[in-house]
């Protein structure tokens, strides 16, 4: 099977549409013009012109010389995500999507956000369509990521803050809150998911649009290198960037597939968001994936400096990856983490995201223990602007 879906949108046992009866009729109609729309070359036409005047890709692939001479091993690439339109990977998606909701006459947009970078990819796209936008996202991810909110606001999306009276009001909190909303308001609206998670058609779809980054990856590295890398490397949360980078590499069995996890104050503490290093198979915001939950089934909080990785599941590509042994994930801590978030911008003058840094310091630790020969790609998937604050608080400055 590799790395192809089922018919039903499964991946082994993972995936799946574990949803309310009510969405039913949209998922179908979704995965019906989604199907429509990627067979139509007028489609793809309207996608890339946006992509390269607007969001500004091909996104470079940049050769980090002092990092790797720091690392002392395998030559170090980042994939500059960090430098589209809107600061991150995420525009590749949204991008993508709300070419379908107009396609399917939809007027009102709505989406989940942890960072907010995917709230603040729709809330662009939003009004670059002049359509309406609501975004949903935990209180807790308001305060720590005001910058963020702001844009929104800016950008014209009315921004709903999710309460909780129990539990982290983060980044699964929104995405439930989401789901009831288009519950409620189907007929209108389309639900733009921003991870590889959510029921079937979605995981495909954000792979299909989030690819780009490991199809530019792949010609570049070859063009540069004239070689396939050892390794490509990119953090996960739910898994987005990292579902893109490794399909430009997936049919490639001399290339490793490494994903980061947010191992947060570390995985026997119980404090983190890593569902594949510490998480089980259950059912969540509509696929079957590996997710934390406690024994009855119910959701665990998570914990991460990264909001963006704050997520107790992971799209079930990924969960089908891990189990069939071609991708590797690995937890990353904290400390880690933002110890990455230093060296890259001291040695590089490239100040990355959080959650991107999480894959920086994967490289590194992968870099160390392979050749000068060896090359290692890592998606940048984000900048880190937005985590000024959270970095300041966490080295107490």
């Amino acid at each position: 099977m590799n790395n192809q879906t089922q018919h039903n949108g499964r991946y082994g046992i993972y995936g799946g549409q574990y949803v309310a009866e009510t969405l039913m009729p949209a998922l179908k109609e979704l995965e019906t013009v989604f199907h429509e729309a990627v067979n139509d070359q007028s489609f793809w036409d309207e996608y890339n012109a946006i992509m390269r005047d607007y969001v500004g890709r091909p996104s470079p692939l940049y050769f980090a010389r002092r990092l790797t001479e720091y690392c002392g091993g395998a030559q170090i690439y980042l994939k500059r995500e960090d430098l589209n339109h809107t600061g991150a990977h995420k525009v590749n998606n949204t991008v993508g999507q709300v070419l379908l909701a107009r396609r399917m006459g939809k007027k009102r947009l709505i989406a989940e956000t942890g960072a907010g970078m995917h709230g603040v990819a729709t809330a662009t796209i939003a009004a670059l369509f002049g359509m309406q936008c609501d975004v949903f996202m935990g209180a807790e991810d308001v305060r720590r990521q005001a910058q963020n909110a702001a844009r929104m606001k800016m950008l014209g999306a009315n921004l709903i803050a999710v309460e909780l009276k129990h539990g982290t009001a983060t980044l699964k909190d929104a995405m439930n809150e989401a789901l009831r909303n288009w519950v409620a308001t189907v007929e209108d609206t389309f639900y733009v998911i921003g991870t590889a998670a959510g029921p079937h058609p979605y995981p495909e779809m954000v792979k299909k649009f989030q690819s780009i980054i490991g199809r530019e990856s792949r010609a570049q590295i070859l063009e540069k290198c004239g070689r396939l890398p050892t390794q490509v490397v990119a953090c996960v949360g739910g898994g987005s960037n990292a579902i893109g980078m490794f399909a430009g590499f997936m049919d490639d069995d001399s290339v490793g597939l490494y994903g980061a996890e947010a191992a947060g104050a570390g995985i026997a503490t119980g404090k983190h968001s890593a569902s594949l290093n510490g998480g089980s198979v259950g059912v969540l915001h509509g696929n079957k994936t590996y997710l934390l939950q406690d024994e009855n089934g119910q959701i665990l909080d998570t914990y991460s400096v990264s909001a963006g990785l704050d997520y107790p599941g992971v799209g079930p590509e990924h969960s089908y990856l891990k189990d069939t042994g071609r991708a590797h994930y690995e937890p990353i801590d904290d400390t880690q983490a933002v110890d990455a978030f230093m060296k890259l911008s001291r040695l590089e003058g490239i100040i990355p995201a959080l959650e991107s840094s999480h894959a920086v310091a994967l490289a590194m630790q992968n870099a160390a223990k392979l050749s000068k020969d060896d090359i290692i790609i890592v998606s940048l998937s984000g900048r880190g602007d937005k985590d000024m604050d959270s970095v300041m608080k966490f080295l107490k400055l």
